[in-house]
């Protein structure tokens, strides 16, 4: 056990600590509010259930550790299999929550199945280029699993959750695009995903209404936010503004958020920046992005590292995973585009996306530690 811990990242590990206890304590202070006034539950309620979800994800992010990658093919087939057939089951028993069936609820607790879709793929994909590393000068056998990670993505899409949706989509991208390949057939790939960018950009602006509910198509009128404060997007993003500007350089101090106070409807989940600036100031808010790079940095560090094409590909994946969601959070939060219903990475409330990053820290860090066993011999 020690020989294993020692061959750890010590400051990834320390900082995705400290993370997680700072982002708890931001959704102490978001989530009271609205856990007595907009559930009727406890103060304590929100930040209870993502301890727990965090205490697991504990457990889960040592166990990993001590699992070898080369037995990742065999795991990731089984579990591709369940999460499909969990997406699909939710078209039938899923509830409506928040205009999405989305969730399994166990008791207290949701579970949301296409969270840890993300990982499985991102596993599945790493074992198999692995497996087959030395034919991928065959342009079919790097197609082959990304018909899979379709079946995934239309299954999220039905649900409806687009913005679940466009993160296992960019996973599958940057996986992709990170392969070994020959460069021609990586140009006329990359010439091909701008054109069906473009065919859908012009599809959602012409006939968007015939496939998106009418709740998605709303989020694309993003810009002026303020001038459409009566509307669902303007008035949530218009509040952000509000609260990142009442915050100013050092906030108005831990706990004294007035936009938690029902304003920002989503504040504790999807919102929870602008009450990190307005309590904090927009010096934390720079110390967290600085944080996000470093993090991202130190698993792009690990993956170039890496003799092995899976393991590779493997935190590659887990980056853009990262990456996927601070990137689309921030936009939609800072008005540049529109909100997806995406949570930020260790600051928002949410048991399955903090459960399913501490098994995708696991996997990296085990990663990690085999890099450090193979520059050993």
């Amino acid at each position: 056990m020690k020989k294993v811990l020692s061959k750890l990242d010590k400051p990834l590990l320390l900082i995705m600590l400290i993370f997680f206890v700072f982002g708890l304590i931001m959704i102490f202070s978001a989530s009271t509010i609205v856990s007595v006034v907009g559930f009727n539950r406890a103060p304590y309620s929100f930040f209870i259930k993502q301890a727990l979800f965090l205490f697991v994800g504990l457990i889960a992010f040592f166990i990993i550790l001590f699992i070898p990658t080369k037995k990742y093919s065999a795991i990731s087939k089984i579990l591709i299999i369940i999460v499909i057939l969990a997406l699909a089951g939710l078209i039938v028993y899923g509830e409506l929550t928040n205009h999405a069936k989305s969730w399994y609820y166990i008791g207290p607790f949701s579970i949301q199945p296409s969270e840890f879709a993300k990982t499985i793929l991102i596993m599945y994909l790493g074992s198999y280029y692995y497996k087959h590393r030395k034919e991928l000068n065959n342009q079919w056998i790097i197609l082959k699993p990304l018909f899979l990670a379709f079946v995934i993505f239309a299954l999220v899409f039905l649900q409806p959750d687009l913005g679940t949706g466009i993160i296992i989509a960019l996973i599958c991208i940057f996986i992709f695009f990170a392969l070994p390949m020959e460069k021609s057939f990586k140009k006329n790939m990359f010439m091909l995903l701008l054109v069906i960018i473009s065919a859908v950009a012009l599809f959602l602006v012409f006939g968007g209404e015939k496939i998106l509910t009418s709740t998605q198509l709303k989020r694309f009128e993003y810009k002026e936010p303020c001038k459409r404060y009566t509307e669902e997007t303007g008035y949530q993003v218009c509040n952000g503004y509000i609260a990142i500007n009442s915050g100013g350089l050092f906030g108005v101090g831990l706990g004294n958020s007035t936009q938690k106070y029902l304003y920002l409807p989503e504040a504790h989940t999807d919102f929870i920046f602008p009450i990190v600036i307005e309590e904090l100031g927009v010096i934390t808010g720079v110390l967290v992005i600085l944080g996000y790079i470093f993090i991202l940095y130190r698993i792009l560090k690990i993956a170039r590292k890496s003799n092995n094409l899976g393991n590779s590909i493997m935190a590659y994946g887990v980056a853009a995973y990262l990456f996927s969601h601070i990137a689309i959070n921030l936009i939609g939060i800072l008005g540049i585009g529109p909100m997806t219903g995406v949570p930020l990475p260790f600051l928002s409330y949410g048991g399955s996306f903090a459960l399913n990053l501490m098994i995708a820290f696991g996997i990296v860090q085990r990663i990690e530690v085999e890099n450090k066993m193979t520059n050993k011999k």
